[in-house]
């Protein structure tokens, strides 16, 4: 996206900022702290904030005059009321009095402002991300709120919907090779278009199929950690991309690519990882995940050049070299994120209590591609098929043997299409039926991928003891599950390794890597 193409500001913006920028403007004398962006103004003054769109038009919107500037005022309400109703409160003018005189008062608008209840910088997620507080129960509930809004949009058919990828993929290309030298080099710059639009090539049946899916909608559009925030402790989605329709009516693993790759860019693979898993998990979704790393590489790549035109608009010699380094890390990012390795099957099976889950969420962002493995867990497809909520109680007739015979072979299916889709698999089940073990081993070969088989064990006490601790898990076992399960016959294990699990679950993950053959050194190592 290009910030070329800025006119200047109209000079009858200037009584409005000057009235905004004043204290005792608001009815009461208050202190005003005005934030810039590219396209806004926004006034913070005590709970409210003020957002005044600047009078320009650039080559992806038009704010140049006052009826656009309303139009786009009423745009932004209306679209980030689907997410963030209790933040965006209202449109209001500036008007102009008969004698001349601007105010909130009676006259003649001169300007539309976007009003919003304001709330702490400390409260945007990218805060939270700067002290790691990103836990995983509030990772989950981004992924819970995310899924609901997606699923909540209509859809739009959208044919040759990977044309339509083809024609950022260029943008983004011709917005580097404006800084090819002076901070990307153009081998660099080649290698990501090379690689992209290879690709772009092989996805395109499936990127067309989607398109005429309905899995194209008009998204947020500016999914990241910093259009997130905690409002009354949810992560609530706020300031989507209004200003052009296009641009965010996309495919849902595109928009949620954004915030993927922002959480990649920042380190955080565990997190990302995991997000990923439950909105997969959420939404049935996951027929597309060939897809995401494309996405992902996209998004970095639209930050990489975007951050260096405004390293180049940078008159301060040490913030134009800071934003210099950062358009470099995101193009690294952009080529680091299109990386696929060969796609595996791991299946971690063993009694309830044994950490099954626990470690399969530890070792999944250390396998496969940068983003890491796709987790698939028996206890969440079982609810995601009797349309409950994975942290919803289940009774224990949904635990039968039939129950379980169709909760098994919907996990074959989905391991199937992941591992048709290029991904790693984690599959987490009980796997204490000697069929089962053969049906996943039998995929494996189907799918002509490695397998590996972890059994895990650990003393019955311990067991207990976990299941008793548990809180807000999808697992429905309790004690006396434990120890119905203690009587088991799991019989002959095959080739599949023992691991003992009474550890710490960083010891034990760490054990079940060592026995993975061929585990190479993984992206996000340190």
């Amino acid at each position: 996206m290009h910030l070329a193409g800025t006119s200047p500001q109209s000079d009858k913006q200037a009584k409005t900022i000057a009235f905004l920028e004043a204290s005792g403007s608001y009815g009461r004398d208050i202190p005003v702290h005005r934030v810039d962006t590219h396209i806004s103004h926004i006034f913070l003054v005590g709970d409210r904030a003020y957002k005044l769109k600047r009078a320009v038009k650039l080559d992806y919107l038009d704010f140049s005059t006052l009826e656009k500037r309303r139009y786009a005022c009423l745009t932004e309400l209306r679209l980030n009321r689907r997410t963030a109703p209790e933040l965006y409160l209202d449109v209001q003018s500036v008007n102009q009095a008969p004698d001349g005189s601007i105010g909130f008062g009676d006259g003649e608008p001169i300007d539309w402002l976007v009003v919003m209840r304001r709330f702490d910088d400390d409260a945007l997620l990218s805060a939270v991300a700067d002290r790691g507080e990103l836990s995983q129960p509030l990772i989950y509930r981004l992924a819970d709120n995310i899924a609901q809004f997606h699923g909540s949009l209509h859809s739009v058919i959208i044919q040759d919907s990977h044309e339509r990828l083809r024609a950022i993929i260029e943008e983004n290309d011709r917005c580097l090779s404006d800084h090819i030298e002076t901070i990307f080099p153009s081998f660099e710059v080649e290698k990501l278009l090379i690689s992209s639009e290879l690709l772009l090539e092989k996805l395109a049946p499936l990127l067309d199929v989607r398109g005429e899916a309905g899995h194209i909608r008009h998204c947020h559009g500016d999914l990241h950690l910093a259009n997130i925030c905690l409002w009354n402790g949810e992560p609530t989605l706020f300031d989507c991309l209004e200003f052009n329709q296009e641009m965010a009516t996309i495919d849902m693993l595109y928009d949620i690519a954004f915030l993927l790759m922002d959480l990649c860019h920042r380190g955080l693979y565990p997190e990302a990882n995991g997000l990923l898993n439950r909105y997969l998990d959420m939404t049935g979704e996951a027929g597309g995940i060939a897809s995401i790393p494309l996405f992902l590489s996209m998004r970095a790549a639209i930050r990489a050049h975007v951050t260096a035109t405004q390293s180049g608009l940078q008159t301060d010699k040490g913030k134009r070299n800071k934003l210099a380094e950062s358009a470099k890390h995101y193009l690294a990012t952009a080529l680091q994120l299109l990386h696929t390795s060969p796609a595996r099957l791991i299946a971690i099976g063993g009694l309830s209590g044994t950490g099954k889950s626990t470690l399969a969420r530890l070792i999944a962002p250390k396998l496969g591609s940068p983003i890491g493995a796709r987790l698939l867990r028996t206890d969440v497809l079982r609810k995601r098929m009797l349309g409950v909520a994975p942290e919803e109680h289940l009774e224990e007739q949904a635990y039968s043997a039939e129950q379980n015979e169709k909760v098994y072979a919907g996990l074959m299916d989905e391991i199937s299409s992941a591992l048709e889709s290029g991904f790693t698999v984690i599959a987490d089940g009980v796997f204490a039926n000697q069929k089962m073990r053969d049906q996943i081993e039998g995929m494996a070969r189907e799918q002509n991928v490695p397998f590996s088989g972890i059994w895990l064990e650990a003393p019955v006490e311990i067991l207990k003891r976990r299941v008793e601790k548990r809180k807000g898990d999808a697992s429905d076992a309790d004690v006396a599950v434990v120890q119905k399960q203690s009587n088991t016959r799991v019989g002959d294990l095959g080739g599949w390794n023992t691991v003992d699990s009474s550890g710490s679950p960083e010891d034990v993950a760490a054990k079940i890597l060592s026995v993975l053959p061929d585990v190479d050194e993984p992206y996000n190592a340190g």
